[in-house]
């Protein structure tokens, strides 16, 4: 079984931290994800729509968003979705549905995130060589390695071999 959401949209308020006894952090946030509004064949608008999502970050991912996350800040999130209950203050049962962050990575440009070089930070749950968009693994260089030289052939289309396919 696969829980996975990815996640591309902009910070609608600043993150909440919390500490608790062990100095562990917690950070909560609202994303908003928009879907561009089009018109059908028939002439009908569909307007857009815009999807608001609850952010949880946990461990150093908090951190990241206490010290560079903030509202209005482009994110590329990815999590899994978790519904959980809680009372309110009238003792009625509620329910939230969270989407529990593995990755955060900083979009935009730098002065907008002021991320001073920080673009990706994983859960410690994850491997520290999962992939960043290109083939970059979090915190490599982009200063002209093998893998940037292998994603410009791959980009501009020039592998070095002529196509051979029958179609």
């Amino acid at each position: 079984m696969i829980n996975k959401a990815i996640l591309v949209g902009n910070v609608g308020r600043d993150p909440e931290v919390r500490y608790f006894d062990n100095d562990q952090a917690v950070a909560n946030f609202t994303l908003a994800t928009t879907e561009r509004g089009f018109t059908t064949r028939e002439g009908q608008q569909i307007p857009e729509r815009t999807e608001w999502h609850n952010i949880v970050a946990w461990r150093g991912l908090a951190k990241l968003a206490e010290n560079y996350i903030k509202k209005g800040s482009q994110l590329y999130i990815e999590g899994k979705i978790k519904t959980r209950s809680y009372e309110d203050a009238n003792g009625v049962k509620k329910y939230t549905t969270e989407i529990v962050a593995d990755i955060i990575q900083l979009l935009g440009r730098k002065s907008d995130n002021e991320s001073s070089g920080i673009q990706v930070a994983q859960s410690q749950a994850r491997p520290p060589q999962a992939a960043t968009p290109y083939g970059q693994t979090a915190g490599s260089s982009s200063g002209g390695d093998k893998a940037d030289i292998a994603n410009e052939d791959f980009l501009s289309g020039d592998d070095g071999l002529e196509d051979d396919l029958p179609f």
